[in-house]
């Protein structure tokens, strides 16, 4: 690593390791002003976050620059007065959150992971769980970004083209700064149980019985093999008959070590240690995996699951584990879970990209009818005309972008067909 930059050449790949940028070299910038340069002297480019993307969303192609902002000051700033932090855009979750919660303030939700970055992570539609709770990108009030001529673009809520500017795959720009808002810090227990029946499930029910809520299966049988629940230690204990409480701690994954994930038996802890499944100094797995997930509207959770139980001897020999999580209606143009209240079914698969695209087909083929929206960051075979038609705002989105990035300079081969 050597340059104004700090460059990084040779194979450069997304954490599982089944992508291989075009690219061929990373800029990290450690300054500002650095990273404008870059921008304004750049034909194409694209930002990468936590390489926790499993397809070429962040790969700006042969020549292009691939810019890492982990160079970059480790920002972040809480205003404890007006409940808000503004953090840079290369700060990831683990790193916000301790900040956070040291000043006595919290985030209203979290990933599974704590160890995406913050940026990365909105831009794409990641969520948590909880049936009021929106995706990450909801708690975002202000976002900075360097714009295709290297100058800075500031959109916060109240302009009207905030709705595109969050969750915009990065195709507006380099996100450098975001400013999220906060509320009083909180305790979470974790209670897990075991062997929720599919058979006479009433999912609004599970769904609401805390907090946030996720449920696992292999797909081996009907039902789910944990239930997790996650309960705010401000709100009532929630009532679980429908499942068996677990008696050993679990990892969602059958055979890895549970010591990886957040407590549970519901131990009382800090938001940020439970929201999350896995603890921030462990890494979560080895990254021998892909993923997919799609979210769905929530009205029709049950016929969903029930088109996957019904396809699930094609789904499992392939599957490490299934997570179904439920996510508010968001504002965001182009967020999966635009416009209406949503159940997301998360897939971790194993790793091996020939076994698993055909059964990523099965899989869209038997949701179609509930017009699902896979997450941008995960593995999916729909076509760019079907994504079209599921967007309303996209036009709004093009609009934007063609405003702020004139060229296409932040587009690739990933993003052509959806804004082209």
């Amino acid at each position: 690593m050597a340059g104004r930059t700090g460059r990084t050449t040779g194979t450069v790949t997304n954490w599982a390791g089944n992508i291989a940028y075009a690219a061929g070299e990373v800029h990290r910038p450690g300054s500002l002003g650095v990273l404008r340069a870059l921008v304004a002297e750049n034909t194409k480019v694209r930002a990468l976050g936590s390489g926790h993307s499993f397809n070429e969303i962040a790969d700006p192609g042969t020549g292009g620059a691939l810019l890492s902002l982990e160079g970059l000051p480790a920002e972040v700033d809480v205003d404890t007065a007006a409940r808000t932090v503004r953090v840079g855009g290369g700060v990831r979750y683990a790193e916000l959150a301790r900040r956070v919660h040291a000043h006595g303030l919290a985030l209203p939700n979290m990933a599974s992971l704590p160890h995406i970055s913050v940026a990365g992570s909105v831009a794409t539609g990641t969520h948590g769980s909880g049936v009021s709770n929106g995706p990450l990108a909801a708690a975002v009030r202000e976002v900075e970004i360097v714009t295709a001529d290297g100058s800075t673009a500031v959109i916060g809520r109240g302009d009207a083209r905030f709705g595109g500017a969050v969750t915009s795959l990065g195709a507006l720009g380099v996100v450098t700064a975001l400013t999220l808002d906060l509320e009083p810090a909180y305790g979470v227990e974790q209670h897990l149980f075991t062997e929720l029946p599919l058979d006479g499930l009433d999912f609004e029910t599970v769904a609401a019985a805390a907090y946030s809520v996720s449920l696992f299966t292999d797909w081996r049988d009907p039902g789910f093999r944990q239930v997790w629940l996650k309960r705010r230690t401000d709100q009532p204990l929630p009532a679980f008959p429908w499942a068996v409480p677990a008696k050993v701690a679990l990892h969602p994954v059958p055979g890895m070590p549970a010591e990886n994930c957040t407590r549970q038996f519901g131990v009382p802890g800090p938001w940020h240690e439970r929201l999350p499944h896995f603890r921030a100094e462990f890494t979560p797995s080895s990254g021998a995996e892909l993923q997919s997930e799609y979210l769905l509207p929530r009205a029709y959770a049950l016929d969903v699951l029930h088109a996957l139980d019904g396809i699930r001897r094609t789904v499992a020999p392939v599957l490490q584990t299934c997570e179904v999580r439920t996510v508010a209606a968001d504002e965001q143009w182009l967020s999966p879970s635009y416009g209406r209240d949503t159940v997301a079914v998360h897939f971790t698969w194993v790793e091996d990209t020939a076994a698993v695209l055909p059964v990523v087909r099965r899989l869209e083929e038997a949701l179609e009818p509930f017009a699902p929206r896979p997450h941008w960051g995960k593995v999916f075979t729909a076509p760019t005309a079907t994504l079209r038609g599921r967007y309303p705002k996209l036009d709004d989105f093009r609009t934007l972008a063609r405003d702020l990035d004139p060229t296409g300079k932040f587009t690739n081969a990933f993003l052509a067909g959806l804004l082209g």
